[in-house]
């Protein structure tokens, strides 16, 4: 058995903690613990490589209501935008 250490963090933290602990439990289809959570938490910059944007894939819960409206606000930044000039 590991040895066990206590830590103070924040209400926020351990909200938060809670939060991404419950996010994996669903994620995971099991009970997360706190610890697994900060392990998890930890692996993400392990390395000194943060987790990829790639990592995320699927994780946002998009309804087709807020796509269109994505969809719409990026099309018209695409159609408001102008290369920056360079100079020769």
């Amino acid at each position: 058995m590991t040895e066990a250490k206590t830590i103070k963090i924040s209400k926020e933290t351990y909200a938060k903690l809670s939060k991404v602990a419950g996010e994996l439990q669903i994620r995971f289809k099991r009970p997360v613990s706190l610890d697994e959570a900060m392990n998890y938490l930890l692996s993400l910059k392990r390395g000194g490589k943060l987790l990829k944007i790639t990592d995320l894939a699927g994780s946002w819960d998009m309804s087709d209501e807020e796509w269109v409206e994505i969809r719409a606000s990026l099309t018209e930044a695409w159609r408001k935008w102008k290369a920056p000039e360079t100079s020769s």
